[in-house]
């Protein structure tokens, strides 16, 4: 009697066993998908390519930009310039740096289209208020100048790009007056800072203290202090007005930053490619 009774127990446990082999996960799957049903779920994606960018320091944006510019290869016209550079894709960048247009457009976290003419003007009025450019300098109009969206990449390491909106003077317009204006300005896409500029003014070489531009243009874009970048060669610049400084910046790498002024055209200029 017990033998059977033994026998009947083994025998309902193999049953229970079998049929929780076959219906238990799909059970299991079923209720794992309704705990999370109409929840929403978050996590962490980590991206590649040209769209991503870790969050670089200062000088490392401002090493990057300068390689960018400095790797250029200039065209013979504007229009093929910009013929090229939107037939760029970024897969068939070669080469440590690249400066390409931007053909995504902004993201959701940079400067658009609409608010880059806007932005333009409180950084020259921040850079009006620290004695970087005098206060003659006008404001721009949508009109009167074209914005173009770079990326700015390095290459062999993608994420580590630096998004500019280069800002420029139209020169299509007719009789256009340039006194006292903006010509040229390479523009952070995510804080509005600016990296590089090139205006008109009414003034001379020695009414620039380049020093003090510097102190004050490193401060504005947290920088830390520069060193002066001593040089014999005349062959640097195409004028004999300028001061080179040296900023740290990937590594054991640096970044020279140059002020200087174009005599006749009386063109104040600070740019970040050599």
């Amino acid at each position: 009697m017990k033998k059977s009774s033994l026998n009947r127990a083994l025998v309902v446990l193999t049953v229970v066993v079998v049929i929780l082999s076959i219906w238990g996960p799909e059970a299991l799957a079923v209720y794992k998908e309704r705990s999370i049903l109409n929840q929403v779920q978050s996590g962490e994606e980590e991206t590649g390519g040209e769209g991503y960018r870790y969050q670089l320091s200062s000088n490392e944006k401002l090493y990057i930009l300068s390689q960018c510019l400095n790797s250029r290869t200039l065209p013979e016209t504007e229009l093929s310039a910009q013929t090229k550079a939107e037939e760029t894709s970024y897969q068939e960048l070669t080469g440590t740096y690249a400066f390409v247009v931007n053909r995504k457009g902004p993201s959701g976290c940079e400067i658009t289209d609409e608010e880059i003419y806007e932005t333009t003007n409180k950084g020259l009025s921040a850079l009006k208020e620290l004695g970087i450019l005098p206060d003659s300098i006008r404001e721009v109009q949508a009109g009167d100048y074209e914005a173009t969206l770079y990326s700015a990449i390095d290459v062999p390491e993608p994420r580590n790009n630096v998004a500019v909106w280069k800002v420029s003077l139209i020169d299509s317009l007719q009789n256009t007056n340039k006194e006292n204006r903006l010509i040229d300005a390479y523009i952070d896409a995510d804080d509005g800072k600016i990296y590089e500029f090139y205006v008109r003014t009414q003034m001379d070489w020695e009414d620039v203290d380049a020093d003090a531009l510097m102190e004050a243009w490193s401060s504005y874009m947290e920088l830390g202090m520069p060193e002066v970048y001593e040089t014999d060669n005349p062959l640097l610049e195409t004028t004999p007005y300028y001061r080179k400084y040296v900023f740290s910046g990937m590594g054991d790498e640096r970044t020279i930053v140059t002020v200087g002024l174009y005599d006749g055209i009386d063109e104040l200029f600070l740019k970040i490619s050599k």
